[in-house]
Order: C-alpha cells, then structure tokens, then sequence
C-alpha cells in the first residue's frame, strides 16, 4: 500500500492536523516539518504532491507508539532502515494501538473479512519463517478503515 495513503488513513483515526502529524514523525527520529506533512497528504494527481520515503514512514510508525504509549526508558530512537512493508505497517500499529488478537479478529470481522487468530499470527512472523504471509494491500486497507470504525465509535 502507498505510504501516502497510510499516512491520510492515520491521520483520520487520530483525528490530528499536519503540526500533530510532524511531531510524531520527530518523535521516531526524523525530520519533518508541517509542509512536507501536508505534502505527504496530498493526492498524487494534485499539485505540490510528494512521495512519502520508507525512511519517513518508518520514523512516523515508530512516533506513533511514543506518541500513543509513551517513551520506552530512555532508549534512544531505533535507526530507520529497510524498507517499510505492509506487514510493517500491520505490526507497528497494533502496537501503537495496543491490539491483541482478539481484537485484530473482531476488526477484521467488522470489515468483512473473516480471519483465524493462526492467520494473524502468520502475519506478524518475521519473513524467513516457513508460516510466514504477506500482508496484501486489501487487507490493510479494510483494516485501516475498520480500525478507524472500532477507535471512533463509528456502529457497525
């Protein structure tokens, strides 16, 4: 999935501007200024659109957890490295949002997909594991859109 998209996907959950969204990405260890944010928001077929890096998103998704559990210890910012999957995505956010299985089941329930906790699970093993599975670009999409259903009490 685009990064853009997850960035617009999470910015309508937490209900915040481009300053808020900047911020987060600070807090993971990069930087980041509202206009680049609001850039980063943009559509690709409007003017003043920009890409948003792996490296970006990966200092977003770890400035969410800071953001939404507080700092671990005194622990400095991880480095940003790698590319950033959508099995990355998955992982960091039910983090952020503290989700066991049994609440990534019901959301995913919610958006009309029906998944057993042993298919969850296989998402979130690291990819040179036999059981491991790829987080496709539907799921994760149903899933932000259900997840911004389950946190803003949005009926079923």
């Amino acid at each position: 999935m685009i990064h853009n998209d997850v960035l617009r996907s999470v910015r309508y959950i937490l209900n915040v501007g481009d300053e808020a969204l900047a911020t987060i990405v600070r807090l993971g260890g990069a930087q980041a200024t509202a206009a680049e944010v609001s850039a980063f928001l943009r559509h690709e077929h409007e003017s003043g659109y920009q890409a948003c890096s792996d490296a970006v998103m990966a200092s977003f998704l770890d400035g969410l957890i800071v953001h939404r559990r507080g700092p671990k210890g005194s622990a400095a910012p991880r480095p940003a490295g790698g590319t950033v999957t959508n099995n990355t995505v998955l992982k960091k956010l039910r983090v952020a949002f503290e989700l066991r299985d049994d609440d990534l089941v019901a959301i995913m329930k919610r958006a009309g997909f029906a998944v057993s906790k042993p298919e969850l699970s296989a998402l979130f093993r690291d990819p040179s594991h036999g059981n491991f599975r790829t987080c496709g670009d539907q799921f994760l999409r149903n899933f932000l859109r259900s997840l911004a259903a389950h946190l803003r009490g949005a009926p079923p």
